[in-house]
């Protein structure tokens, strides 16, 4: 039981409040925790916890609640900041208050024509998002998320509140953007935002028997596709759902979404012919059942992935992966029939490029992620196994932290001089391990 102010203790509606996880299957049972709604109110749990002796740990949407060590002892801060986005449209930026996910700030950013590299579910955080790198729709044109981070305000151990950008603690903010968390509680981030006028977005859907065939194809288009288009392929497996379109409920079916880039009126034209590159080889193989590749406003992008809209018990597998030959794709489109999704994320283009002030995860090599998700079960963990055991082969030994989601899984996203520079500012940030527990564990 928690007696430590402001902290609640177990039982009472405002440590349910502060508990709130969108990952069902990841037990969440700290010692006491509270929502805090101001910068103050951060501070002020921060000091409690100090003066306690007690550990922090720090969630907001709780989608990666099991990528770190469990909660036993620790305390729970759940920043929801109630200050408004700030959008200076002259300058092309943002300030987001931590607690506020992508389906509440794009709103605020669309109005004035402009979006973010944001995710592609509308319920995930934009501060744990933008920390984790940041895989986008838009990626493959701007680079990771992290990349258009412009400062980052931050609570530390000691209770001070910095502002980390690069001209002020550069160190502290360099290390904020992908080096695994353990720093502090950010309160608030500033990033860039980019002009956008529409998109090309939507689905393409054929029987999953068609898969053998259309697999390599896609990814024989993935190796010289404009930078103006990033996708996804995926088998889905999705229970017969009367809210699915009946092309998808109870279904296993090939999946190909993703997005293109229009930023002017005169854009648009050329995305279309983007779409038409990728769709016209598929298409010549095998009739999709349904084809939704349309223009759409901005707002929509984050639906056109169908992510589930509430919590969920579930678990999964990833990495970052060199591309498939024949014998792999034949493993993986026949491993884990239990689970949800297997999906090959298309990366390269700006993914592949340095940030020009970047932190410590700018980048992705790897042409190709993978992510395999099921609802949690005897089913989905035998399939979680074999999945990954498929993809074996192809691993580069690295992931993307933010589909990293369990603290079992293997985590390693940078090399051992970065992990070296990171370890030692955490280190000088906070000295007596206050937030050690958040600290993502590198794990090859």
């Amino acid at each position: 039981m928690s007696d430590i102010g402001p902290y609640h203790s177990p039982g009472s509606p405002e440590y349910a409040e502060a508990t709130a996880s969108f990952q069902l299957a990841v037990p969440v049972e700290p010692a006491g925790a509270v929502t805090a709604r101001s910068v103050g109110e951060v501070v002020a749990a921060v000091a409690a916890a100090r003066r306690a002796g007690r550990p922090v740990r720090v969630s907001t949407t709780g989608h990666a609640m099991g990528r770190a060590a469990p909660l036993t002892g620790a305390l729970l801060l759940r920043p929801l900041i109630d200050a408004p986005v700030r959008v200076d449209p002259q300058a092309r930026t943002a300030r987001v208050p931590a607690g506020r996910t992508w389906g509440e700030v794009l709103p605020e950013l669309v109005r004035h024509g402009l979006t973010a590299v944001h995710g592609s579910s509308p319920t995930v955080g934009v501060i744990g998002y933008l920390l984790g790198g940041g895989i986008s729709f838009y990626g493959r044109r701007f680079g990771l998320a992290a990349n258009s981070v412009r400062s980052l305000t931050v609570v530390l151990a000691d209770g001070s509140v910095v502002e980390a950008s690069a001209t002020e603690q550069p160190e502290l903010f360099w290390a904020l953007r992908g080096g695994g968390g353990g720093f502090g509680v950010v309160v608030e981030a500033e990033i860039t935002l980019v002009p956008m006028h529409r998109i090309m977005t939507g689905m393409a859907v054929w029987d999953a028997a068609e898969a053998h065939r259309l697999a390599p194809v896609w990814q024989e288009w993935t190796r010289t596709a404009p930078p103006e288009i990033t996708t996804s392929l995926r088998i889905l497996s999705l229970p017969p759902d009367p809210h699915l379109p009946p092309f998808l409920a109870g279904r296993r079916v090939l999946f190909l979404d993703g997005a293109v880039t229009a930023t002017t009126e005169a854009d648009l034209p050329a995305a279309r012919r983007i779409v038409d590159g990728l769709l016209a080889p598929l298409t010549a193989l095998a009739e999709p059942v349904a084809d939704t590749w349309a223009p759409a406003p901005p707002e929509a992008l984050p639906h056109t992935h169908m992510d589930p809209p509430q919590p969920v018990p579930f678990r999964s597998t990833s990495g970052l992966i060199t591309e498939l030959d024949a014998a792999g794709w034949a493993k993986v489109l026949d491993a884990g029939p239990h689970l949800l999704a297997i999906e090959l994320r298309q990366l390269g283009g700006a993914f592949a490029e340095p940030g020009a002030d970047g932190g410590a995860l700018d980048r992705f090599a790897a042409p190709l992620m993978y992510y395999a998700v099921g609802v949690a079960g005897e089913d989905t963990a035998r399939d979680v196994v074999a999945v990954r055991s498929a993809f074996e082969p192809y691993l580069t030994g690295l992931t993307a932290p933010n589909f990293v989601e369990s603290y079992e899984q293997p985590q390693r996203t940078y090399a051992d001089e970065v992990h070296a520079r990171v370890e030692r500012i955490r280190r000088d940030t906070d000295p007596t391990g206050l937030f050690a527990g958040d600290v993502a564990p590198v794990r090859a």
